[in-house]
């Protein structure tokens, strides 16, 4: 397959480099520390299989989904044009 300037295997060296970095930011959105009985946005009770299945967990349900709803992901563009990487 004729790439260009690129060497061989670089298309999937871009994939495997977004992978990586997508797994690293979604582990450090992870909570870490001591987790809180109730939640800190909206004071309600965290429940107990939540708290057991992600330790450090600081808020219910709900106000995470709300949370990961505003979340902004701003990453490397890995597929810019070609004029652009001549410039």
């Amino acid at each position: 397959m004729a790439t260009g300037w690129a060497h061989e295997g670089a298309v999937l060296d871009q994939i495997e480099d977004t992978v990586i970095d997508g797994v690293l930011t979604a582990r450090a959105r992870l909570p870490v520390g001591e987790g809180t009985l109730n939640c800190i946005e909206c004071g309600d009770e965290i429940p107990e299989r939540r708290r057991l299945a992600l330790p450090g967990a600081t808020t219910c349900v709900n106000c995470q989904s709300g949370r990961d709803r505003r979340v902004a992901v701003a990453g490397i563009n890995r597929r810019g044009s070609k004029d652009s990487q001549l410039r």
